[in-house]
């Protein structure tokens, strides 16, 4: 029987501001570079008070991977919190005209808190440093994991920030035992190395038990395995997982199978923007994977769409990705 959604994402429900900085900036201000830091509501107004001109757009890693199925067709659906607030509007609204399905209860205005925001600073290199204010993303609890929704997809997709917060474990064990009791399959990616440091035997734990494909770059696949030889934590994630995607920066992606592996070239591009990259190969490479496609032309396919999103500002993809797939003969 066709289940309703071919994936459906959980994760950190944040608006993104972006604007640009140079490295004496990051340095004034204490922003480490090129990952993601967590800030209170004070550091928030702060920084914002001090960026330049910036943009704010929809974002948050498993929306925007949720989001870049649904340009391309996929069936999806989407669970985070955000406040009945102009940012959890704006949110909302833009990834249901993707055609995903976002139906997380809002909370009220007279609830506690603020929808999530990430400040993201991006330097002359495309590199972007991340400050991110949970707000009531935080708050993400079992409670708020419908069991039927889940249970009628194919896959579901799990983002590695939310292991940030207090309740967020019981939500994802939730949603595991639905999608398993089902038949599905889950899908975690590990969002940052910083991240990993922080739940790493959480992670394992996870990863051993239930995940059947694991999404990673390079410096969070060093970190989860706590070795500097790629090769070697590679070799023991696909010793613990089905699937493993990997991506490499500019060397592209590595997928291992079992003995399978392959090799999936990055595409030559002026980086303007590195958000998202990561988001929209894991959402080109699921939505190649529930079509049916082999697992190389699906590496091939994240790396394409990653290509796309770090041309520009924001994650979100703003030409169309199927052409593109058909301009590189995949599909």
């Amino acid at each position: 029987m066709t289940k309703t959604y071919h994936v459906v994402g959980i994760g950190n429900a944040l608006v993104d501001v972006l604007a640009h900085a140079g490295e004496d900036f990051l340095a004034e201000h204490g922003v480490e570079k090129g990952i993601m830091q967590l800030i209170d509501t004070e550091r928030a107004v702060e920084l914002y008070g001090r960026i330049g001109p910036a943009q704010e757009i929809s974002g948050g890693s498993a929306a925007n991977t949720i989001a870049g199925i649904a340009h391309l067709g996929g069936r999806t659906a989407y669970v985070g919190k955000v406040k009945d607030d102009q940012l959890g509007t704006i949110f909302a609204h833009d990834l249901r005209a993707q055609g995903a399905d976002f139906a997380t209860p809002m909370a009220p205005g007279a609830d506690e808190g603020e929808t999530g925001r990430c400040i993201i600073l991006v330097t002359p290199d495309g590199e972007r440093s991340m400050n991110t204010y949970l707000g009531l993303s935080e708050r993400l609890s079992a409670a708020d994991i419908d069991a039927a929704q889940i249970a009628d997809a194919e896959w579901i997709y799990l983002e590695g920030y939310r292991f940030d917060g207090d309740e967020s474990h019981a939500a994802f064990a939730k949603a595991i035992a639905a999608a398993k009791a089902a038949g599905g399959k889950v899908a975690l990616t590990l969002s940052d190395p910083f991240c990993v440091d922080r739940h790493r035997d959480a992670f394992r734990r996870m990863i051993r038990e239930d995940v059947d494909l694991l999404f990673a770059n390079r410096a969070e696949m060093l970190s989860m395995y706590q070795t500097e030889v790629f090769d070697e934590a590679l070799a023991q994630a696909a010793a613990e997982i089905e699937l493993v995607a990997c991506t490499d920066s500019a060397d592209g992606a590595h997928i291992l199978s079992g003995e399978g592996r392959w090799h999936a070239p990055a595409l030559a591009t002026r980086v303007v923007d590195a958000t998202g990259a990561g988001d929209l190969f894991a959402g080109a490479f699921l939505w190649g994977l529930t079509q049916g496609h082999d697992l190389e032309s699906c590496g091939r396919m994240g790396c394409v769409a990653a290509s796309e999103i770090i041309s520009h500002i924001g994650a979100r993809a703003e030409a169309d990705l199927s052409a593109l797939f058909r301009s590189h003969g995949l599909i």
